[in-house]
């Protein structure tokens, strides 16, 4: 029986067996006829008469691995031990802690790192606010604020359920580019009081990263809080998802021999990610872009259906006005691009599109139409996914981002690095590899996040939006005597 099973459902379980080898091959028989999938066998113990082995199987859901842990305990010879399931066992107590850059083992070191010594650097920091950037975690450390209001696809979910989501961000900005994230879960969903709250603790942050925050409150969000700080704001589930997409689609352009502001490309889904891919597109030099929503595609004097946030959209984009379905105007384009919901596009409007057609279709889990259905009659096929090749995923674009502005010093991010951004994801696919099943770089491709943060460090720089280093401090930066002259 064939499963599309998943690490997310993968369980770790413990059995005693028979010492026999046909024991053994029973129950690897019976595991396999479930269709889970085997991940590792391990020996953790034996007796003369008995085997403690240790098998990790992936599952499909929770009904699989109920099925599996059923068909395991049946085989004869064979005692079921202990079960875990393995990622909830990865969350068991949080994801992520604090660590010591400094030891702290004696008086010494206390009075260094905390009384009396600390109050000298208290005293510097008051002199010139800047300093925070150079003697505190300021430097290396961002905030992920949300209020678990869009989780995922899950929608709102509050809080605390928003907490696990907040933590594998930090664990990703780590990994990849090396800072210090800092999860905010808000149990406050008022534009106005997360606003408040941001600018509030900004002063302990080098950056501030939005995530999960619904549409269109996010847009509002964001835009207040990049005109009323002086650090760097970035919402990436409207951003990153944009930078990746301009990334993929520079790359899936080059495979069909189609340049970016002779395309007709159709949006499903236009809320906080759709709007800033579109957004970025257009920078980037798309001029043919239509979105649909559930009433169909958005169109200036369009009045059903709409708010500010869609009347914007209608402004910028759909310059032949068409009306319809998606179904509908999505005759002859070059792109689809998917941010909505599974099986929202089918075969028949695939066939519908220009010739060598190219469909992102990103809804997660379920795409908004099957790979195998679509890859026939598309040239080039990406997904949110990471089973599938292609996978547009955030984590090539925020670690990088963020690396990048404070590195150098950016007091916000600007269109420019956003292109920059997807400029440099998109170099790291090799012109010679470069082909419809690679567009885009692996999600743990180590290079990307160094080359985004180079590509967003100099371009900050080179717009002038680099914040000026900190005052010399007396008697710190001074305590080398100056040179003395020397007569010939």
């Amino acid at each position: 029986m064939k499963r599309n099973c998943s690490p997310a459902y993968s369980i770790t379980i413990r059995l005693s067996i028979d010492e026999t080898i046909t024991t053994l091959a029973e129950l690897i028989m019976a595991i396999n006829q479930t269709g889970g999938e085997i991940h590792t066998i391990s020996t953790s113990g034996r007796t003369p008469e008995k085997q403690i082995r240790q098998i990790t199987i992936k599952a499909a859901d929770n009904d699989h691995q109920k099925a599996i842990i059923a068909a395991a305990a049946n085989v004869k010879g064979v005692k079921l031990l202990s079960v875990c399931e393995d990622t909830f066992a990865c969350h068991e107590g949080g994801k992520i802690g604090i660590d010591l850059k400094y030891p702290l083992q004696d008086a010494d070191d206390l009075s260094r790192l905390y009384t009396p010594g600390v109050a000298r650097i208290c005293k510097v920091i008051e002199a010139d606010p800047l300093r925070s950037f150079r003697f505190t975690m300021r430097c290396n450390t961002v905030a992920i604020v949300t209020d678990g209001s869009a989780i995922l696809g899950l929608g709102n979910l509050g809080a605390a359920a928003a907490l696990p989501v907040m933590e594998g961000k930090a664990m990703l900005f780590k990994r990849f580019a090396g800072i210090d994230a800092i999860p905010i879960c808000l149990a406050e969903n008022s534009t106005d009081a997360i606003v408040a709250f941001v600018k509030a603790v900004a002063p302990t942050f080098g950056g501030i990263n939005l995530e999960d925050i619904s549409a269109p409150r996010c847009f509002e969000i964001e835009q207040r809080l990049r005109d009323e700080l002086d650090i760097p704001v970035f919402h990436d589930d409207q951003h990153g998802t944009a930078i990746v997409v301009l990334a993929a689609l520079t790359n899936a352009l080059k495979v069909v021999g189609k340049d970016i502001d002779k395309i007709k490309i159709v949006f499903s889904g236009v809320g906080a990610a759709g709007t800033a891919c579109t957004e970025l597109l257009l920078s980037a030099g798309a001029k043919n872009i239509i979105g649909c929503d559930r009433a169909g595609a958005l169109y200036l004097g369009r009045e059903e259906h709409m708010n500010p946030a869609k009347q914007r959209y209608a402004q910028m984009t759909n310059p032949e006005r068409l009306k319809g379905t998606l179904s509908e105007v999505i005759a002859d384009a070059d792109v689809f691009i998917g941010l909505s919901g599974p099986g929202i596009l089918t075969i028949d409007d695939v066939r519908k599109m220009a010739d060598n057609p190219i469909v992102f279709a990103m809804s997660n889990p379920d795409p908004e139409i099957s790979p195998e259905i679509a890859r026939p009659e598309v040239a080039v096929m990406a997904t949110g996914r990471s089973d599938y090749p292609n996978q547009i995923n955030n984590v090539l674009a925020f670690p990088g981002v963020f690396r990048g502005a404070l590195d150098g010093r950016a007091t916000k991010i600007t269109e420019a690095m956003k292109i920059a951004a997807a400029k440099a994801i998109a170099s790291c696919v090799p012109e010679d590899q470069l082909c419809a099943d690679y567009i885009i770089p692996s999600a743990l491709d180590e290079q990307v996040a160094h080359r985004v943060a180079q590509a967003v460090r100099s371009t900050a720089e080179e717009e002038g939006i680099t914040r000026p280093p900190s005052s010399p401090v007396e008697g710190v930066d001074d305590l080398l005597p100056t040179p003395k002259e020397h007569d010939e």
